[in-house]
């Protein structure tokens, strides 16, 4: 089933950020907290910094009315910068890689940055876009298996 949700960038505060959202909304996480360190580098991929790996790979948390708030650690170590614009990120997960690959063409026609959809470990077919407007979109679709 298809679903839409909000998907946040910290710089090494998701845990503490969340945490806080779960006491405003009342609610839990919907899927154990993931660290870096859950996650197997791949091939040719550095190793992260040990005070990186205990940083957050990923966290949802619903809120209201079935919206989820999903989050990430970005990590210095790769470069990445918290900076308005890359904060704030639509997150789509259509019910089909035809659907999928329709959007991410749709919503990239004119953008100035994008992933193109390419498949991941977790089983998916994942890509971003930042749209002409400036909006930034991820597409996270499970492939068949």
């Amino acid at each position: 089933m298809s679903r839409v949700s909000t998907y946040l960038n910290f710089q090494g505060d998701t845990e503490e950020a969340f945490t806080f959202y779960a006491s405003v909304f009342g609610t839990e996480f919907s899927v154990p907290l993931q660290r870096f360190s859950d996650m197997p580098s791949g091939p040719g991929a550095p190793e992260l910094p040990e005070n990186e790996r205990s940083k957050v790979l990923h966290v949802e948390l619903p809120i209201l009315a079935g919206h989820v708030l999903m989050g990430t650690d970005m990590l210095e170590s790769m470069g990445h910068q918290l900076r308005v614009g890359n904060n704030t990120t639509i997150n789509l997960e259509p019910d089909t890689r035809e659907e999928a690959e329709r959007l991410y063409a749709a919503l990239s026609d004119g953008a100035t940055d994008g992933t193109g959809l390419n498949p991941m470990p977790w089983g998916s077919l994942w890509g971003t876009c930042l749209d002409r407007f400036g909006v930034r979109w991820m597409f996270n679709v499970t492939l068949e298996g």
